[in-house]
């Protein structure tokens, strides 16, 4: 026992123990502390916030040896304790029910015999945080857009921190792409979510959390859109026409299921279509309908589209591919006709059937025939579902005589219908004589018209659908002969593009659907001589009172050319048609208006066709009433010299 401990006797102490059996050993360090007390292991902080109404605890840790007594100052006064103010057993200030008045400097003054020490913190009260505008629970639909409500009343010394929270998990603002946005100032914590989609329903929380303290609010969102897609759709009886399908029921999407439509899809429809069903309506209980209608022997999937307030559903899975059941033929070919071919045959055609018409396996047509006015049908059977012809070939089959014409159908199952009945008639024969009245006249130095007498019926026993004409110029050979061909009742046809003054033949013969006739007679014609070359010359104008005098050269033909038999006068204004005065004279007038410039052209014409055109001249507009050329007067315009130039203005084109 050491009493009045004091720096010194700090060292080793060691006990020995010893009898006559030996010496055993025990020793221990003492250390003698002495250490004034020291807070820079336990600090306070600088400053506590805390809101009214709250309690704070104040903790007081010196390092001391030997413990150091403490006491607690606010500002430069003791603090007293109080029913709200207690200093704990180890030192600590503890202060319940917080008010303005506690706010301030609070100290911690630790001693011993070795030192003293203090340490100081600041207590801010502020006013406690209110959600003053919270979300509500809300009803909506897919695709509107909606603001969730949070906004706050916070002590000014407070910076509020808001925080979404959807079904318990933070709510990312910006890995909901454009749908989620926060709006509003500091105090507000809206959020907005645009375009409201069906994976947004849940519980949103609004977290409001400051230095101090940390409030919150909660609302239910319902977003109510179509229904979702039916599930396990199946088809669990088929017939020709029929197919039973189930399935199970579609997520309601917070909106009761109407009804049901049942769609179908085969290879040859476009997309999916609602098929008719037995109910007619589907309502929104039924796991269970039959579609109607149907075609047989076709493959088929189903789905099935469910309906609610909000609009029609996403399209479940198809169900497994489907064939219905066989069933006799339905429907007759279309289009039945025929005719045309060689001789002694009767041409039967019709548009085939389409596959998903042939109800079954083994389709084909069955063709009858008889002669118009008869009784007994001809049969025959065509296998080939993809054939549309069907030729009989029999010599006592006279050319172009009517048959009554029908064709049916049939598979495995049995005969379907039979089409109308049709008139078609028999292969043509070729014709047999050639037309007659041949003629043909010259018209130009290149245009020669051949003209003939149709062919009648009876001689042709058919229909003539045209004729041809061929023509050449050697003599009567046709080894280098050109033809032209006129479809219909057409009886008569212009040759052009011929050479001038040349002697052409012609022959016409009749074509049907057999072939072509034989050839008339030829007959023959001559073109005319071409026009002259040379153009009107030395046009000279005059202008009086509104009328315009021309005068200009006669056009002298070559021995190879045509003889004039007069003249064209051709003007226009600017961008109208052209007009046309025929003479027989080199003069002409006109009555033209002059407030207008006038473009003119003279050309001679012949039987061969109209001569080369003079050279345009432009007659400009005039402000006066008497106006002439603009080279020399003329004094007689109408001489029998022609055309004297001495004192009027003339105008002389070359």
């Amino acid at each position: 026992m050491i009493g009045s401990l004091k720096l010194s006797d700090s060292g080793m102490y060691q006990c020995l123990a010893e009898n006559k059996h030996g010496v055993i050993y025990s020793s221990a360090e003492l250390k003698v502390l002495a250490l004034a007390p020291d807070f820079s292991q336990s600090p306070m902080k600088t400053l506590i916030q805390v809101q009214i109404g709250s309690v704070v605890h104040l903790e007081c840790k010196p390092r001391a040896s030997p413990k150091a007594i403490c006491t607690w100052k606010k500002g430069e006064e003791l603090v007293k304790e109080n029913e709200r103010t207690m200093i704990l057993g180890n030192a600590s200030l503890r202060i319940s029910n917080v008010t303005k008045s506690d706010a301030g400097i609070y100290n911690c003054v630790a001693r011993n015999q070795f030192g003293t020490a203090s340490i100081r913190t600041r207590i801010l009260v502020t006013e406690p945080t209110q959600i003053i505008m919270a979300p509500i629970n809300m009803d909506i639909s897919v695709g509107e857009s909606v603001i969730l409500p949070c906004q706050v009343l916070h002590d000014p010394l407070l910076e509020p921190q808001f925080t979404w929270y959807f079904n318990g998990n933070l709510l990312s603002l910006h890995s909901n792409g454009f749908h989620f946005e926060r709006v509003g100032g500091s105090s507000s914590g809206d959020l907005m979510i645009r375009n409201i989609q069906l994976q947004h329903s849940g519980d949103y929380e609004c977290v409001v959390q400051t230095a101090v303290d940390k409030v919150s609010s909660a609302a239910r969102l319902i977003v109510r859109g179509p229904p979702g897609p039916p599930k396990d759709v199946k088809v669990i009886e088929i017939t020709g026409s029929t197919a039973t399908v189930s399935w199970r029921p579609a997520m309601d999407n917070h909106s009761p299921v109407t009804s049901y439509v049942i769609q179908a899809r085969t290879i040859y429809s476009v997309g999916w279509q609602a098929v008719a069903t037995v109910p007619e309506v589907i309502s929104g209980k039924s796991m269970l309908a039959t579609a109607v209608d149907l075609s047989p022997w076709v493959e088929y999937k189903f789905r099935v589209v469910a309906s609610n307030k909000m609009g029609n559903g996403i399209p479940s899975v198809p169900s497994e591919k489907i064939r219905t059941e066989e069933a006799v033929p339905e429907m007759a070919p279309s289009e039945v006709n025929g005719g045309g071919g060689s001789k002694s045959e009767l041409v039967i055609t019709w548009d085939p059937l389409p596959e998903e018409l042939q109800n079954g396996e083994g389709f084909g047509y069955v063709i009858a025939f008889r002669p118009a006015g008869t009784t007994t049908w001809i049969q025959t059977v065509v296998t080939s579902p993809d054939v549309g012809k069907y030729v009989f070939r029999n010599e006592s089959i006279l050319p172009f005589s009517p048959y009554e014409v029908k064709v049916g159908v049939y598979n495995n199952k049995g005969e379907g219908p039979f089409s109308p009945v049709e008139t078609v008639y028999s292969a043509e024969e070729e014709p047999t004589v050639a037309p007659s009245a041949i003629s043909a006249r010259s018209l130009s130095a290149s245009v020669i018209m051949v003209s003939w007498e149709a062919i009648s019926w009876k001689i042709n026993t058919g229909r003539t659908l045209g004729y041809e004409v061929r023509y050449w110029n050697n003599e009567g050979n046709d080894e280098t002969s050109s033809s032209i061909s006129v479809a219909g009742n057409v009886t008569s046809v212009n040759l052009t593009r011929l050479m001038s003054n040349t002697h052409y033949y012609a022959a016409v013969r009749a074509y049907n659907s057999a072939g072509a006739g034989p050839f008339s007679a030829s007959v023959n014609a001559t073109t005319k001589k071409p026009a002259p070359n040379q153009p009107p010359g030395n046009l000279v104008w005059n202008i009086t009172d509104s009328k315009l005098f021309l005068n200009w050269e006669h056009v002298r033909a070559l021995e190879n050319e045509s003889e004039v038999t007069g003249y064209k006068v051709l003007y226009w204004t600017n961008g109208i048609q052209k007009n046309i005065l025929q003479t027989k004279y080199t003069s002409a007038e006109l009555f033209l208006p002059i407030s207008e410039d006038y473009n003119i052209e003279i050309v001679a014409t012949t039987e061969g066709g109209d001569g080369t055109k003079s050279n345009q001249i432009r007659i400009p507009k005039m402000s006066s009433m008497d106006a002439r050329g603009s080279v020399a007067p003329l004094l007689d315009m109408y001489s029998n010299a022609g055309c004297i130039l001495m004192a009027v203005f003339c105008l002389v084109l070359i």
